[in-house]
């Protein structure tokens, strides 16, 4: 099976009432099914991506059994977990580009930085949580403006990482735009890059492209629009 359009399950409820533990666990469902015919039996986490959405979306994916919860926005995480967003069960995944001056507020909260990238991030996230999990971002695009390291870069990343204390779990990236098909080439480097480096998570695939990303060996898909429909914000490294 290929391509990873939105999954399609029940509807939510009125406009502006939020996702509904029915519709998003009927979508769920749908995407495990698709999932698991893509990854041959190997595991792969959902990450439930909330941003742009209130806290009743946090609530709904910890009562579908999403724990593990990704955010685009330092103040957006913060504002979440300080409102008691997915009680206690929640594991905060910061999939955006690190602000030095943010890290303070997110480390003691962050359970995985998906978005590490330079240097600068890895001391500013070393200083405020020695021995946290990261995985280091890899641009596989090549376009202007958009954050990842080099491919060429990251085996230096990684060690850097590793010299200042951090435990790096994988690498993440995301898709080239344009058809998902059209990023199977990008996404089954990343996989050979995280294998060559021995690292066991490989972050890639999001509502659009997450079964040819599985298809080539995602351990980990970050699912906004396609667990709890549209939302108003633009893109990022979740959707």
């Amino acid at each position: 099976m290929t391509g990873g359009g939105p999954a399609v399950g029940a509807p939510d409820g009125p406009a502006g009432a939020g996702p509904t533990v029915e519709a998003v666990g009927a979508r769920l469902a749908l995407i495990r099914q698709r999932i698991e015919a893509a990854a041959a039996g190997r595991p792969v986490e959902v990450v439930a991506v909330t941003k742009a959405m209130g806290t009743v979306a946090v609530d709904v994916a910890v009562a579908v059994g999403l724990t593990s919860v990704g955010e685009n926005y330092a103040q957006e995480l913060v504002a979440k977990a300080a409102a008691g967003a997915g009680g206690t069960a929640v594991r905060w995944h910061f999939l955006g580009g690190v602000q030095r001056n943010k890290v303070r507020h997110l480390a003691p909260l962050v359970e995985l930085w998906q978005s590490v990238d330079r240097p600068e991030v890895i001391e500013a996230i070393a200083a405020r949580a020695s021995g946290a999990r990261v995985l280091v971002q890899v641009d596989l695009a090549g376009l202007a403006g958009r954050s990842g390291c080099r491919p060429a870069d990251v085996a230096a990343l990684v060690a850097t990482a590793r010299q200042a204390g951090l435990v790096v779990r994988g690498l993440m990236a995301v898709g080239p735009p344009g058809p998902a098909e059209a990023a199977r080439p990008a996404f089954r480097s990343l996989a050979r890059l995280a294998d060559g480096l021995g690292l066991p998570e490989v972050s890639m695939g999001m509502s659009g492209d997450f079964v040819v990303a599985v298809e080539e060996g995602a351990t980990m898909v970050r699912l906004g629009t396609a667990l709890f429909g549209p939302r108003s914000a633009p893109g990022g490294t979740g959707r």
